[in-house]
């Protein structure tokens, strides 16, 4: 063989390996980009799953709170109740400053239940706390997906990586269908398909 064939056979050559390193290295930029917004995704999951267990915790102590007031008005206004009918000698101002106590007592009792206008009664409490508990349920049937993700495309990376090192097409192929279904993971991630 003359150099000049020789020359040609490895010009041939290595535009063969260059195309399949190319391809190669814009799989594992693909691959690297999906990473970061899986991994941003998962970070962000995680985020708001604490955010929102945090509301519903400060929204269930507020509820406790307003339970704990209202039972305490309810005492309250009971004892008021019994000291008017045991002290039947009353005067007629002293039961009606009484009964007026009463009477503010059970308002107070009854805008503790409910307060719609400022959604900070009991029942919207309760609702206001559902609601932080459905968001981070939700938050945290996405993270683990992302967590997927996460491991199959730096395995898929590290294997693509090493496909381009010893020339291994086999590898290249694990490497893409490992990051094929870390791509897919990561999109459950956000959509929950599954």
């Amino acid at each position: 063989m003359e150099a000049h064939e020789s020359s040609e056979l490895i010009e041939h050559e290595g535009h063969g390996g260059d195309g399949a390193k190319n391809r190669t290295a814009l799989t594992i930029s693909i691959l690297a980009m999906i990473l970061a917004i899986a991994s941003l995704g998962g970070s962000n999951a995680m985020k708001e799953a604490n955010h929102e267990n945090v509301m519903a915790a400060n929204t269930y102590a507020f509820y406790q709170a307003k339970t704990i007031r209202q039972t305490m008005l309810k005492v309250a206004a009971s004892d008021l109740e019994l000291t008017m009918l045991r002290d039947g000698a009353m005067s007629a101002t002293v039961k009606e400053a009484y009964q007026k106590k009463i009477d503010d007592y059970k308002k107070t009792i009854d805008r503790y239940e409910s307060e719609p206008e400022t959604r900070d009664g009991k029942k919207e409490l309760l609702v206001k706390a559902k609601e932080h508990e459905a968001v981070r349920d939700h938050a945290m049937k996405q993270d683990p997906w992302f967590d997927y993700a996460e491991g199959m495309l730096q395995i898929a990376i590290v294997l693509l990586s090493v496909s381009i090192l010893g020339s291994i097409p086999a590898l290249y192929y694990a490497g893409a269908a490992l990051g094929f279904l870390g791509a897919t993971s990561a999109l459950n991630g956000f959509f929950l398909f599954i």
